[in-house]
């Protein structure tokens, strides 16, 4: 029982650190979304070309695709988190190319760190000589960061990581819904459940369960905007497809979507863990990645049966929130037009 309670504790801890640097910190946000980009671009990458298309359909070519992608998760990360804090693009690729041979969470933090600095190189630096200059100053900051911050990062996100491993296979069922309803929580906020399990280097069972549960939960997220009338047709798709999409309606409504979310990705979770889902693709936590990434490692009738399960769960949990918030709150399906993001800023934040 301690093993599960240390690693949803270091999970939560983890999420509330993360959240606070994407909440508090200068382009927190924009570095986070850089990094979740990054974990497309490489780990989900890996995980379909590397592992599907390659080891299983035996496509030599697309297999060597899969594995350089997943080899520079740190020159992916290098590059799209400056770039998405608004950085020069010769000035990204830069930090990202001396991020060669480190991890995704190095590149990550030299990164953010370059995507602070560079805008003060263009700003003082002559027309002309900026570029120049700025890469060649830029390059080898950006390597000395990644190679100060290897060591301390990865050694205690590996504790993390291989805390909330050992919890999993003490007890896979309790952490197959507990950890399923936690990550289908991050995969709908800002806080980009790719990012924290690339960061956190899972692996095996729980990286199973947060695929299969971010697979399960969109239909609860689904289900939900249907009940309770959040938005037309094209919301419920895109918010099913990738929940960030709907930022703006999630975080005027969060108590019905975080609520059903737990239950809805703890019960495809809990499917997942049952069927001994594994997934060794880190950061493919998320409704795409994690319908397909587990066809990489597991048989595929096994994961067939686990999303079928995680989607009935998914659309049971969607349904008897949207039920239950519909009755406390006293009405029928809302008709608001949400089609600006801006158009209601004056609604409540916990409206129901």
């Amino acid at each position: 029982m301690m093993t599960i309670f240390s690693g949803v504790g270091l999970l939560l801890l983890t999420l509330a650190v993360f959240s606070l640097f994407s909440i508090k910190f200068p382009k927190g946000s924009q570095a986070m979304s850089g990094l979740a980009n990054a974990a497309v671009a490489s780990f989900l990458v890996e995980a379909v070309h590397k592992y599907i298309t390659g080891d299983l359909l035996g496509i030599a070519f697309l297999g060597e695709v899969g594995a350089t992608a997943g080899s520079l998760s740190g020159v992916a990360a290098g590059i799209m988190v400056p770039l998405s804090m608004g950085v020069n693009p010769v000035f990204a690729v830069v930090a990202g190319l001396a991020c060669g041979g480190y991890g995704i969470l190095p590149g990550f933090i030299a990164g953010y760190l370059i995507g602070l600095v560079a805008p003060y190189v263009e700003k003082y630096l002559p027309v002309g000589l900026d570029i120049i200059l700025g890469a060649l100053t830029l390059a080898p900051l950006a390597r000395v960061i990644a190679f100060a911050v290897d060591p301390a990062v990865n050694s205690v996100l590996g504790v993390i990581g291989n805390t909330i491993s050992a919890a999993a296979a003490q007890s896979p069922l309790v952490m197959g819904f507990l950890l399923g309803g936690i990550m289908k929580m991050i995969c709908t906020s800002p806080l980009s459940s790719m990012a924290l399990t690339a960061m956190l280097g899972l692996t095996g069972l729980p990286m199973g369960i947060a695929a299969i549960a971010c697979f399960g939960g969109s239909f609860t997220n689904g289900m939900v905007f249907y009940k309770m009338g959040y938005g037309d047709r094209s919301n419920i798709i895109a918010v099913m497809l990738e929940p960030l999409t709907q930022a703006h309606i999630v975080t005027k409504h969060p108590i019905p979507i975080f609520a059903s979310n737990f239950f809805g990705g703890g019960l495809a979770g809990l499917a997942a863990a049952a069927l001994g889902i594994v997934n060794n693709a880190p950061g493919t936590a998320s409704p795409i990645p994690g319908l397909i990434a587990p066809f990489g490692f597991n048989p595929a009738g096994k994961v067939i049966l686990a999303l079928v399960l995680a989607a009935a769960g998914g659309l049971f949990a969607g349904f008897v929130g949207g039920e239950v918030f519909s009755r406390l709150g006293g009405r029928k399906k809302a008709q608001t037009v949400y089609g600006d993001p801006l158009a209601d800023d004056d609604e409540e934040a916990f409206n129901i």
